[in-house]
């Protein structure tokens, strides 16, 4: 739905943290029901949303100017409030995985940097306050005892990964999507939970992606959102939902 003011003429929907025209295209929607919708979200991560992690320099300007830390955090809280089944589909890097003989280019990139890596599947140390680790302010969430936390994917989608496998054993057909990076993994999460028959939302401000000169990754992002998702809401619509659930 559109969130305007009364004198509007115009629908619009949310971009950062504020608002763009909206695309004459169809805008079905998405009318939650308890029980059959989930909270997905991908790489809550400090090597994308902390200072000190190793994208900071290419994704930071666009996560302060959104307020994504904070927004997810506050679907973090309201999973938690509200009883809606989180998922956590995390981005790890293991030693063997450094040993694949071809790349994409952003994959490259991410090797090359030493993105997300841990020392190995069933190997702790280090992990803590590392960049493959969450933040710190996201851990009484998903480290509570109910959240999911997926295996790993290693490119961007759930195809590599048991999310889809989750989400279906505990009934969700309904998925609000939010995470990192947004033009990366949520948008490819967003395409094959699409192609696997749920309903998405995407929440455009609880993301965002790396802007470069020429390139801009979270235009390309929220463009493609609102193409392909079921809607697409702001953290305020998002939370407005979740809050009328019965």
């Amino acid at each position: 739905m559109s969130h305007d003011s009364p004198e509007s003429t115009q629908p619009t929907i949310v971009y950062g943290r504020g608002r763009k025209p909206d695309a004459g295209v169809p805008r079905p929607g998405l009318r939650l029901r308890r029980g059959r919708v989930g909270i997905v979200v991908t790489d809550p991560q400090n090597d994308f949303l902390s200072p000190e992690g190793v994208t900071w320099g290419v994704v930071g300007e666009n996560v302060t100017e959104n307020r994504t830390v904070e927004n997810i955090g506050q679907l973090f809280a309201l999973a938690q409030e509200r009883e809606v089944p989180l998922f956590v589909s995390p981005h790890y890097y293991y030693p063997h995985d450094h040993r694949w003989k071809f790349e994409g280019a952003l994959e490259r990139l991410m090797h090359d940097i030493r993105m997300f890596d841990r020392p190995g599947p069933l190997e702790t140390s280090g992990l803590a306050g590392s960049g493959a680790d969450w933040l710190e302010q996201y851990k009484p969430f998903i480290e509570d005892g109910q959240a999911v936390v997926c295996s790993p994917h290693k490119v961007y989608g759930p195809q590599s990964n048991d999310l889809v496998l989750q989400l279906r054993k505990r009934g969700i057909e309904q998925v609000i999507l939010a995470g990192m990076s947004a033009n990366l993994c949520v948008e490819s999460h967003l395409r094959e939970l699409l192609e696997q028959g749920f309903e998405v939302a995407v929440v455009g401000d609880a993301t965002a992606a790396a802007q470069i000169p020429g390139y801009d990754g979270y235009d390309a992002a929220i463009t493609n959102f609102r193409f392909l998702a079921s809607d697409l809401w702001s953290t305020e619509e998002a939370v407005r939902q979740l809050s009328e659930l019965e």
